[in-house]
């Protein structure tokens, strides 16, 4: 007891009892923010806050002996006594009060309302004095009331109280002394866990345990010890205090616990917030001290000497004292930074960190609690200890506040646990794992930096940054460990980048990256590819081939939706960009694996970039769309800078026979490629044509060029590449190959063909003479054009044309002859037709048929007489009056025919096709002009010629 420290944690403020409560205060009790007194002469008083009188009213006619309000209903029960007539003894009765009901008594007074008034004893229940009073609510509105009684047996009573419906029954609580006389029950406390309901009971000998709960309850004696009255509480835990004026003891259900020896009478014992407060009698002096024990943290809260206390309640967050003389004592406990500035002055921060943790206080508040006691050790220059406070302060206090103090080289291993505790509890940022890698670096400690990089729990974003790890290892030179970190972390690239640029272990990187998963494979790949062709570019290419080609058998025979999956060649391109040979060999292997790629456009555009250009060199146009941020253009200039270096060193050049042979070799792969891409049976190339005509001007690949322009149908550029060529010989036979209209060729080509020889200004008799024969085989230019065409070459003489311009005279002489017959005969057959119209317009028409024409009888009027000679009963012909039966059919060919010519007259694209087709396009013209299709302009709408129908129809 002596050992334990004294602080004022509390303060006191005197108040007193109003006046108006002048009889003696018998019982009280709290709750719902206010205070309820019992008095001797059956007066109950409620007070507010301010112990200030509310209003007053008469519970029971003698004295209130017990009282107590209840928390979940605003009800009020007390215990007392009424008189009867004068001669009968006063009966005890319990009354139930709701303070929400009031009922109005003159104009100074009021009182609430009595809703139930039972009488305690009854005749199975013999009266005994009562010594302790307790009510216990179940589920509103049962409430279980327990009486301890002087006899000592505690009178229970249960149920909905205000109804009445309710159950008595009696608990006896054995002896701890056969044949001795039962003591009086001093205290009683309700436990509730869970479905177990129990009640302590204590006399002035024995603590006991009654389960209530169970059908019948049974007892159970916990100790043969006791208290008095007044020395009996519940902790808010459900735990009986009993006060012996040698100690305090503690029980729970399954008996006696902590024991505190704490001198002197206990007159009254009570729990307030985990503090245990007491009202101590000196038996040597008879006065009176109220401590107030803080039994965790081992420490007397507060300590003052008071006069002779009466009651002791808990209401508003304070400690309320009533003394015997009806002065009150209120003690108000401090706020917690007032108690730790107190503790903070007196350096007791190890109480202090106590007193916030026991408090339940927040970590923020504990956390600064700690700091202020590292710092306090810190000046002390206890370094150790210090830390093990900082530590404790991790994700409250800012890191940055400890590791200033610990950066000096002697507190380095201080600084070191402190980062490590970091680092555990995941609260490391990129600066501490620097930090802290640094620190096992400088001290060398090998050991702890494998047991932080390679602990099994040690690895990931969790403990510390991956990447801030690795490159403060690779700085300090811990290659492996910086490694082992990127593989079990799954940075490949930073794995790939020390041992590619660091430790230069090209082939461990190959072994690696096979390992790795398809998609993770590729990405390394693309970042760290161009190293790994400059020293291993033959296991380079074979990584590429398992990359796209893997499982891609199968590609070849058409799985184009697996091969989707798969990355492209073209994704790999810009890795070449120093080894353009490589690359080529890469592609060919390739293209000969897998025949369906779905970049093969793209692939056989580089590949034809590759072959066609004069010198080998990275392809640039083919690959315009990926250098978006100037990166290929970089590397091409990096290249260039390699080349001329390697060049520079002295190495060997190859001659100019072994380029030559080897540039001959590639254009010929590019001419196989250009044909092989771009069979007869697809429309478009699997390649990208502009492209490829590009290349071949540009590097004089002239067979791949007349290719290109011959499948483009581009046969006008086709002759002028042999024009320019100067190869008369083949111009000639593109000619006759191209210039035939009959196999889709296109016959202005012999036009261009003369203009040629026509604008030479050389002799080229032979070559003009093989044109011309063409020229009259296939009748494909007029004698006029080749005469005017020709004459412009002054080294042609007439011979050469001399027999051409004869046959044609002889030709159309004959033509103009047969023109004449036929001129004749139209006209005699026009004239003819005239004649025969002037007559029907002009002359009568006589209709001598006798039988109708139909159905061979006699005609009989009414008749139907037509111009073409034919008659008709009218019956035979029905609703039809106006079209000869007879001709219909023919008059109906004649019209349909012509109805299909002015449709056709008015379909361009039809009409220009036959000009297109036809050798002699002015005779399709004159044709149309002589069926009178396009013969008039009509300026407005056509009116339906009648004419026709007067010459072949006729009704009389």
């Amino acid at each position: 007891m002596y050992q334990w420290r004294k602080f004022e944690f509390f303060e006191e403020k005197k108040t007193k009892i109003p006046e108006e409560i002048e009889a003696e205060i018998g019982c009280c009790s709290s709750g719902r923010g206010r205070i309820v007194l019992g008095c001797r002469d059956g007066t109950v008083s409620l007070l507010d806050r301010g112990l200030q009188l509310n209003y007053s009213f008469t519970a029971h006619s003698a004295s209130v002996l017990f009282i107590q309000q209840l928390k979940q209903r605003n009800f009020l029960v007390t215990v007392g006594e009424d008189e009867q007539l004068p001669q009968q003894k006063a009966t005890v009765c319990l009354k139930v009060f709701d303070l929400d009901k009031r009922q109005e008594e003159g104009s100074s007074t009021s009182a609430p309302e009595c809703i139930q008034i039972l009488r305690i004893f009854t005749n199975q229940f013999s009266e005994a004095e009562i010594m302790s009073f307790l009510v216990f609510e179940e589920a509103p509105p049962i409430i279980f009331i327990a009486f301890g009684l002087e006899n000592g047996c505690i009178y229970c009573i249960q149920g909905d109280i205000a109804r009445e419906r309710i159950k008595r029954f009696k608990l006896e609580v054995q002896n701890g002394q056969p044949g001795k006389i039962r003591s009086p029950i001093t205290g009683i406390g309700f436990r509730v866990e869970g479905q177990a309901f129990q009640l302590f009971a204590v006399t002035p000998s024995t603590v006991s345990l009654f389960k209530v709960e169970a059908q019948t309850p049974t007892a159970q004696t916990l100790d043969y010890i006791g208290a008095e009255a007044g020395s009996v509480a519940m902790t808010d835990r459900s735990e009986l205090i009993i006060g012996r004026p040698e100690a305090v003891y503690f029980y729970e259900i399954d008996g006696r616990g902590p024991c505190w020896a704490f001198e002197g009478e206990k007159k009254l014992v009570g729990w307030f917030r985990g503090y245990l407060l007491c009202v101590i009698a000196d038996q040597r002096t008879g006065k009176y001290t109220f401590n107030i024990y803080d039994l965790k943290n081992r420490l007397i809260a507060h300590s003052i000497a008071v006069q002779e206390v009466s009651h002791m309640l808990c209401e508003w967050g304070n400690i309320l004292l009533i003394m015997a003389d009806k002065s009150a004592l209120l003690v108000v406990e401090k706020d917690m930074e007032s108690k730790l500035d107190m503790l903070f002055k007196k350096n007791l921060y190890p109480v202090a960190i106590n007193l916030v943790q026991s408090q339940q206080a927040d970590a923020v508040a504990t956390a600064e609690v700690l700091r202020k006691y590292g710092d306090h050790l810190y000046s002390k220059q206890n370094y150790d200890e210090s830390m093990a406070q900082y530590i404790h302060t991790i994700g409250h206090l800012e890191p940055s506040y400890v590791i200033q103090k610990f950066l000096d080289s002697q507190r380095i291993h201080n600084l070191t646990n402190y980062l490590e505790k970091l680092h555990e509890k995941g609260l490391a940022s990129k600066d501490h794992t620097t930090l802290l890698l640094n620190c096992y670096t400088k001290l060398k400690d090998v050991e702890k930096l494998d047991i932080f990089i390679k602990s099994e729990d040690g690895v990931g974003e969790h403990k510390f940054d991956v990447e801030t790890a690795i490159k403060v290892c690779r700085a300090a030179n811990y290659h492996e460990h910086a490694m082992y970190v990127a593989k079990k972390a799954g940075r490949h690239e930073w794995y790939l980048k020390i041992l590619l640029e660091d430790l230069d272990r090209y082939d461990e990187a190959l072994q690696y990256i096979n390992s790795l998963e398809p998609n993770q494979a590729g990405l390394t790949v693309k970042e760290y590819g161009k190293i790994l062709i400059e020293h291993k570019p033959k296991e380079t290419v074979q990584i590429l081939m398992k990359l796209c080609t893997e499982e891609g058998e199968s590609a070849s025979g058409g799985s184009s939706s697996f091969l989707s999956i798969l990355p492209s060649p073209v994704d790999f391109i810009n890795i070449f960009v120093i080894h353009p040979q490589s690359l080529m060999e890469f592609l060919e292997k390739y293209t000969n694996k897998v025949k369906d790629s779905p970049a093969q456009v793209e692939i056989y555009n580089t590949l034809l970039e590759l072959y066609l250009s004069h010198d080998l060199d990275f392809p640039s146009l083919a690959q315009t769309g990926s250098s978006e941020n100037g990166e290929l253009t970089a590397d091409r200039e990096s290249s260039a800078v390699v080349m001329s270096r390697t060049e520079s060193n002295g190495k060997i050049r190859p001659d100019d026979a072994s380029l030559e042979r080897d540039r001959q070799e590639r254009r010929q792969k590019g001419l196989v490629l250009l044909k092989s891409a771009w069979p007869s049976e697809l429309k478009q190339p699997q390649y990208d044509v502009d492209l490829a005509i590009i290349l071949c001007e540009m590097n004089s690949v002239n067979e791949g060029l007349l290719y290109l322009y011959e499948k483009l149908k581009l046969y006008k550029e086709v002759i002028v590449c042999y024009m320019q060529a100067h190869d008369h010989e083949g111009l000639i036979a593109c000619c006759k190959r191209l210039g035939d209209s009959g196999k889709g060729g296109d016959t202005s080509l012999w036009a261009g063909l003369l203009k040629y020889f026509g604008e030479l200004g050389e002799d080229c008799s032979r070559e003009v003479k093989e044109v011309l024969t063409c020229v009259e085989r296939d009748d494909i230019l007029p004698p006029i054009f080749v005469l005017q065409t020709l004459s412009r070459n002054p080294c042609l003489t007439l011979s050469v044309i001399k027999d051409y311009i004869a046959r044609k005279l002889e030709l159309e002489s004959k033509m103009i002859e047969e023109d004449c017959i036929a001129i004749e005969k139209y006209q005699e057959e026009t004239s003819s037709m005239r004649k025969e119209i002037q007559d029907l317009r002009t002359n009568a028409r006589i209709f001598q048929l006798s039988k109708c024409s139909a159905c061979t009888f006699t005609l009989d009027l009414p008749t139907v007489h037509f111009m073409c000679m034919h008659s008709f009963h009218q019956r035979c012909l029905g609703d039809n009056e106006k079209e000869c039966p007879e001709c219909a059919h023919e008059y109906r060919a004649v019209s349909e025919m012509k109805r299909c010519l002015e449709q056709n007259s008015k379909s361009q694209d039809y009409f220009f096709q036959q000009v297109r087709n036809s050798k002699d396009g002015f005779s399709v013209v004159a044709e149309y002009f002589g069926k009178g299709i396009i013969s008039k302009t009509n300026n407005g709408p056509v009116e339906t010629p009648t004419q026709a129908n007067e010459y072949s129809n006729g009704n009389y």
